[in-house]
């Protein structure tokens, strides 16, 4: 057994700003992160567009962003989380500056501000088209600056511990003791005991298969907690990114960064017509739930594989200094964004549900705290304002640290069993594993993806079933390995996805059902 004063599932954005915090001010404290991929490897890290902060007061306030973040909610944000995220943006940026991160600037020596669909203003501060990874840079290096944090790269928590699993302490209040971890080079399973841990385990993406997100984005930290009786909320608002690069030999991976659209590229269809016009004032510039269900529907009309996004008439030598990454990945698909149309699909992007939390990121479970993507804060509602998310990361994982000062811990005092496999076989096909993978994945998309109905939604429960029990008989039986996990872990997330999203009966935000509509 290890034990440490705080565990952190996660090292993005979320994870990592709670324990540079926390190991600063408590450094006779230990802080361990735990992370299933290497350690700079999180949905942080593909973050391209950048970070909303009202900077501009003479043309923007944070009236305006508050009121942009209400409307792509769609009624449904807690009003007063928005407002406190919104103010509490320029400190938790000046604070990312001070640790040393970059953010592009213009001739004046001031930071160059973007705008993006749903923004009234230009707000969006960035890395060229590499924010997320910049901020991820930032972070991992205080990190390695701090001797109190252990960072354990290729560890997979396979559950939390909660009271069902000790032999002594509070049998009532539903309480963590930390994690049972898989080490994922030896096959190892251990216990960490923590007398607080907080989820940063990022999204969901993967569940569709077709997602901008990276292939560690498997809900394990939702999956986790509702295994746990924690809160589970909202998961019905999957959140489609309009423009993920289509590639016809692989899934969708690569983003397109919302920000092209802001720097004026339009979308259009097979016989290029510009479409947005038809669905929206705003054209290019609507919300991503918007955009995302017309080129759904522009999709269907014509039984097309794609849309595209055309950037051919936008000044290339500001394209390549503003999205290098993006110029230089369709460069190697010889798409010359120039003179070529670059082909798009939406994508499972973010989710704006999760585990419900407070201000203070509390989930409903004692000494359980979450942050990031996993969690639910209120700030989202039913469709989430793009270049908000890193944004709430920072603020949530601020409060969860002020929490933590302010409020110390009480020293856990319970007998935690080691974890039994006994009877179990190191799992020789593992082809059934990537065969219900592919199949859940193909369950999501095909019905419960952008455009929902009643009768999709009850046929993909009776699918979902049929893969949940092979695949719970196969988890029994088997030793724990990585892969295993995650697919359990993705089935607990389809069931909560279809489940919420039948419980819905209005549309709102990135929510459509038809049948909803007809009412």
């Amino acid at each position: 057994m290890l034990e440490t004063n705080y565990l952190v599932i996660g090292s993005g954005v979320a994870g990592l700003t709670f324990a540079v915090k926390i190991a600063e001010t408590f450094p006779d404290r230990k802080v361990v992160i735990i992370t299933k991929d290497s350690e700079d490897e999180s949905n942080t890290k593909y973050a391209q567009g950048g970070m909303a902060v009202v900077l501009n007061k003479e043309e923007d306030s944070f009236k305006k962003h508050i009121e942009d973040t209400l409307i792509a909610g769609d009624g449904l944000c807690d009003e007063a989380v928005v407002k406190m995220v919104v103010k509490e943006g320029p400190q938790r940026l000046q604070e990312l500056i001070e640790w040393g991160a970059n953010f592009d600037e213009d001739g004046d020596g001031n930071l160059d501000l973007g705008k993006e669909g749903g923004h009234s203003e230009y707000r969006i501060v960035h890395h060229k088209d590499l924010t997320g990874a910049e901020i991820e840079r930032t972070l991992i290096k205080r990190v390695h600056q701090l001797p109190n944090i252990t960072l354990l790269a290729h560890h997979f928590a396979i559950d939390l511990v909660t009271n069902h699993h000790v032999k002594s302490g509070n049998k009532d209040n539903l309480l963590c003791y930390g994690a049972y971890v898989l080490n994922e080079r030896t096959g190892d399973i251990f216990t960490i005991k923590a007398n607080a841990t907080l989820l940063a385990s990022g999204g969901i993406g993967v569940v569709y298969g077709h997602t901008t997100n990276p292939i560690i984005a498997t809900g394990d930290g939702i999956a986790m907690a509702y295994r746990a009786k924690a809160r589970i909320k909202d998961m019905e608002f999957v959140q489609f990114h309009p423009t993920a690069l289509y590639q016809r030999k692989g899934e969708s991976a690569f983003l397109i960064s919302e920000a092209v659209r802001g720097f004026g590229a339009y979308l259009r269809n097979r016989k290029g017509k510009r479409f947005m016009l038809d669905y929206d004032d705003r054209a290019e510039l609507a919300s991503r739930d918007i955009v995302s269900q017309s080129i759904d529907a522009e999709m269907k009309k014509a039984g097309d594989s794609h849309v595209f996004l055309d950037c051919t008439h936008l000044d290339i030598d500001g394209f390549k200094a503003h999205f290098p990454t993006i110029y230089n990945k369709c460069l190697s698909l010889h798409i010359d964004v120039e003179k070529d149309w670059i082909p798009v699909v939406p994508a499972s992007h973010y989710l704006c549900g999760g585990i419900e939390v407070d201000k203070h990121g509390k989930t409903t479970l004692e000494n359980l705290f979450a942050c990031g993507e996993c969690s639910k804060t209120g700030l989202h509602g039913a469709n989430r304002l793009a270049s908000n998310s890193l944004l709430e990361a920072l603020v949530y994982a601020h409060n969860i640290y002020k929490y933590h000062v302010e409020n110390d811990y009480k020293e856990l005092d319970v007998d935690i069993p080691e974890w039994n496999d006994d009877g179990t076989t190191i799992p020789e096909e593992h082809i059934l594993i990537r065969h219900s993978l592919k199949s859940l994945q193909a369950l999501m998309r095909n019905y419960v993806g952008i455009v929902r109905s009643n009768k999709r939604l009850k046929r993909a429960i009776q699918h979902l079933d049929l893969i949940y029990k092979e695949v719970e008989d196969l988890y029994r039986e088997s030793k724990i390995t990585a892969s295993l996990c995650e697919l359990r872990n993705m089935i607990n997330v389809a069931h909560l996805i279809i489940g919420q999203s039948l419980e819905r009966k209005e549309n709102k935000g990135g929510y459509f059902n038809k049948d909803n509509a007809k009412k």
